[in-house]
């Protein structure tokens, strides 16, 4: 854990106190600061409590007394509109900062690969992670995946820290830089939070704050928003700017071209090896998310060889296109993470023969992203919150099953899948959709998916109830 030490014996508030609050108070404690925590959750407060923290009611407060006001990224900074204590602390002159923000003057020179996007944040990151491992090259993950990055070890210097940044964690970036700044790709995403899709791709490119002549900036070109800011970039020539690319030529960056990797860094456009047949690195977007980690992984010094040798071995991520089991020919992939319908896209673009499970909290009122694959589905099984809405967007275009449950979409596909014998059927949950309608997070909407695979996995074999309310 880091311990910051630059606030001894100043009065530091903290507002939000679940994994990243939490830590944020620890790092603070450890180095001396006076910690004001406040959540309005009364067991957060209580959790807190046993951390050494004084337990403030930041809506009472001295604000005069507080040196800075840490928010944790889930707290609106500005959209839909600021939150009330934001606005308390910014009328008092109090700075508001994140952890990113206390990571970088902790560590300010820690080389730092950070990534950000859309989609495939995650695999990414902790792609990258297991690469430079494989090649002996120190690294530490975290920031949005693993560890809160204030909870990474502060030795060895040498650890490359490789940090998940969501569009909530670099709004509220300022001083954080990057050796190296992914940007993978760019769609609709969070737009409430930031106002629009013009405070949506702002917040993104915070990501390249900060860095310098040597450092690189690693950018998707595969959407319109990524190759505008490659455009805008190329402009400047203050760092190197690397295209990736799972669509066609990246001139000068890394992009795939029939299931090969090429690196074009040095503009000899070599061909490294195939990537297609990695177990855990299946589809489209996978391809992107391998361009992406192979140039960054290059650009700390690793060997062609010996990144594509980490490649295969990389074991993947749970709730990204996840493999649960395979059972009568059927293949069951929980692909939980596929929050909105770009993700989900990908998914379905990935198999064929799918039974498909969508549906949950929808995120926008369109699923004009998943219209071009639906001749890999079959089936879909709709559920949550969504179901109405996105049964009325698929009329017409796929058959659809009413299943309000994920349980009963679960039974419903598996048992259509197992009676119409359909070759390489796979079950695929990717709702398209945010889970909290009946869900925590996509971790337990995917934990539960896993656990309906394996208490099922012998009733498989026999009859299992069809459970979905009607087809149309």
């Amino acid at each position: 854990m880091l311990t910051i030490s630059h606030y001894d014996q100043k009065v530091v508030a903290v507002l939000g106190l679940s994994r990243t609050g939490l830590s944020v108070c620890r790092a603070l404690v450890g180095g001396g600061a006076r910690v004001w925590a406040w959540d309005d959750n009364a067991d957060r407060r209580k959790e807190a409590s046993g951390l050494g923290v004084s337990i403030v009611d930041l809506n009472l407060c001295n604000w005069d007394r507080v040196e800075s006001l840490v928010l944790s990224p889930g707290i609106p900074l500005r959209h839909p509109r600021p939150h009330r204590l934001v606005k308390r602390a910014r009328k008092a002159g109090v700075r508001i900062i994140g952890d990113m923000d206390l990571l970088a003057e902790n560590q300010p020179e820690r080389r730092i690969i950070g990534i950000t996007g859309t989609n495939g944040k995650s695999t990414t990151s902790a792609l990258i992670a297991h690469i430079l491992g494989h090649a002996g090259i120190g690294t530490q993950l975290g920031g949005n995946i693993g560890l809160p990055v204030l909870d990474l070890l502060p030795k060895p210097v040498k650890d490359i820290y490789v940090l998940e940044l969501s569009s909530f964690q670099l709004d509220l970036t300022e001083r954080l830089k990057c050796a190296v700044a992914v940007i993978l790709n760019l769609s609709p995403d969070h737009l409430d939070r930031h106002g629009g899709m013009a405070g949506y791709l702002r917040a993104k490119r915070r990501i390249l704050r900060n860095q310098e002549a040597g450092d690189w900036a690693i950018v998707g070109v595969d959407d319109p928003y990524g190759q505008k800011i490659k455009k805008d970039l190329d402009k400047v020539h203050d760092r190197k700017v690397v295209p990736i690319s799972s669509a066609g030529e990246a001139a000068g960056g890394v992009y795939i071209q029939d299931g090969r990797l090429i690196d074009d860094l040095d503009g000899q456009a070599e061909d490294v090896g195939r990537i297609d047949g990695f177990q855990h690195l299946k589809g489209a977007h996978n391809a992107q998310n391998t361009a992406a980690a192979y140039a960054a992984a290059r650009a700390m010094g690793a060997a062609p060889k010996a990144i594509l040798s980490g490649m295969e071995s990389f074991p993947g991520l749970a709730h990204r296109l996840e493999l649960v089991d395979s059972i009568d020919g059927i293949a069951f992939v929980n692909d939980s993470k596929a929050t909105n319908p770009d993700a989900a896209a990908k998914a379905l673009a990935a198999f064929d023969n799918i039974y498909w499970i969508a549906g949950g909290q929808p995120k926008q009122d369109d699923l004009d992203a998943v219209l071009p694959c639906l001749r890999h589905v079959r089936r879909t099984y709709l559920i949550g919150d969504a179901a109405a809405a996105f049964s009325a967007l698929l009329d017409g275009k796929v058959e659809t099953v009413m299943s309000e449950t994920l349980d009963q979409a679960f039974y419903a596909a598996a048992d259509d899948a197992r009676h119409e014998g359909a070759k390489g059927a796979t079950v695929l949950l990717a709702p398209a959709c945010a889970s909290f309608d009946q869900f925590p997070n996509f971790e337990a909407r995917g934990d539960a998916f896993r656990r309906l695979v394996e208490s099922q996995a012998q009733a498989l074999s026999q009859q299992a109830p069809a459970t979905g309310s009607g087809r149309r």
